[in-house]
């Protein structure tokens, strides 16, 4: 049972860990999923939309604390509940997700009157943020998730059975679990390729022997949780006054757009239709792709009797959304992806939410980048009307582009964000919190 129970805190551990430092790296990513979990549509939550970003700031430290809880045997009764009940609910979430009806309606009442409406269904659950689509080249698919949390279910019941019999480690326990969690962590990191999860575990560690050192009993378990708090939440909170630590979107620096769209391929199909004899009455099934009778006067085509069969899925591009309109309507992607100049994007995802107080550092850019020969451009999901009158108010001398919302959300976690592109490939990300100068801009073009 011992080695049952040493097992079960590695993995259950190092697995919270790495899980909730994933979505701490992004933590307005995975508020992002949460609004779209909250959305009427949905679940029916949309009074929870505003405190998406607590939330989800909130289930990134909670995950976090409690891998480490369980790592060094802190406060067990309370950790193990929690651990318990927040496997079961993402269990649930996930099953939610994987069984959602894309045909389904839902209904609502508007001015009294009963409408349906469409459900919309959480495709991806959010489970390791954009690290899958990022490392593994897919993100897991709902039943993969839910099978994930099944089986860390199956590790968590001991823990939660036997919870009277793990205490506070003693200096023999660390030598067991500290060394052996590190390594899981470590074949954590080379999956999603990424080493500051390591990094971060060995800081955390640290600091948990200095204070066993220091105190004893109760005192040193609250003292532990507290430390990992501190250094989760700072963690978090330079993720959002920046920018995250590890981008695995298809808009981090280094990424083409123009390689990435090419990269992409329709589904391989074959149609097939039904035709009957006029003179026999047969039916007969036809390949598209041959000869078939649609022109003989002896065959009569049959309604109803298309089918189309998969042969080879296609491979869509995650940049396909990434379309720039100006205010005319002219499509100015392709121009701005194969520009030979530089181009810096001035990302306000909406207009209403854009922060101001970068502004004069972001006009000062735009001056000395336009002098240069640079194209700049200001890109919102707001409406011309809307752009324009932000752009006069802020004394921007640039002309704004339409984008889709959710793609300007992908593209840089800041609104307004700035953006560099060189020949169709992102070369700098800059938050409002950091918006660079000109010479700083300059650097980050090859």
């Amino acid at each position: 049972m011992r080695i049952l129970i040493l097992i079960s805190r590695i993995l259950v551990g190092a697995t919270f860990i790495i899980s909730g430092l994933i979505k701490a790296n992004d933590p307005l990513g995975f508020s992002f999923k949460l609004e779209e979990y909250f959305a009427a549509s949905a679940l029916g939550l949309p009074w929870l939309i505003p405190f998406s970003l607590a939330l989800a700031m909130l289930a990134c430290l909670a995950e976090v604390v409690l891998g480490f809880a369980v790592l060094v045997g802190g406060r067990m009764k309370l950790a193990t509940w929690t651990l318990l009940l927040l496997t079961i609910f993402f269990g649930w979430l996930t099953m939610y997700t994987a069984t959602c009806d894309p045909m389904g309606k839902y209904e609502v009442i508007v001015n009294g009157v009963t409408e349906m409406r469409d459900v919309t269904c959480v495709t991806d659950c959010g489970c390791f943020g954009d690290a899958m689509k990022g490392s593994l080249g897919r993100p897991m698919t709902p039943w993969e998730s839910f099978s994930k949390d099944m089986v860390l279910l199956v590790f968590v019941l001991p823990l939660f059975i036997f919870r009277k019999r793990i205490h506070f480690n003693t200096w023999g326990d660390d030598l067991a679990l500290l060394p052996a969690s590190l390594l899981l962590l470590a074949f954590y990191c080379w999956v999603f390729d990424w080493w500051f999860p390591l990094l971060f575990a060995v800081v955390v560690f640290a600091g948990y022997l200095g204070i066993k050192r220091m105190t004893e009993g109760p005192r040193g378990e609250w003292f532990t949780a507290a430390w990992v708090a501190v250094v989760t939440g700072a963690f978090m909170w330079y993720c959002v006054a920046h920018l995250p630590v590890r981008d695995y979107r298809p808009y981090a620096v280094g990424m083409s757009i123009p390689k990435q769209q090419q990269e992409a391929k329709p589904p391989v199909n074959i149609n097939y239709v039904s035709y009957r004899n006029k003179t026999t009455g047969e039916v007969k099934e036809f390949n598209t792709s041959e000869p078939y009778p649609w022109d003989n006067p002896d065959y009569e085509f049959v309604d109803g009797s298309t089918r189309v069969v998969e042969v080879e899925p296609g491979i869509a591009s995650q940049v396909q959304d990434f379309m720039l309109y100006d205010a005319e309507g002219d499509d100015l992607t392709d121009d701005i992806l194969t520009s030979p100049e530089p181009v810096l994007l001035v990302v306000a995802k909406t207009i209403k939410d854009t922060r101001t107080d970068c502004q004069p550092a972001i006009n000062a850019l735009a001056a000395k980048a336009e002098e240069a020969g640079w194209r700049v451009y200001g890109v919102t999901s707001s409406s011309y009307d809307q752009s324009e009158e932000f752009r006069h108010a802020n004394q921007n001398m640039f002309e704004y582009l339409t984008c889709d919302e959710v793609t300007l959300k992908t593209v840089i976690r800041s609104n307004p964000g700035v953006v560099l592109f060189q020949e169709g490939t992102v070369r700098g990300k800059w938050h409002c919190n950091d918006v660079p100068t000109f010479k700083e801009a300059a650097k980050a073009l090859k």
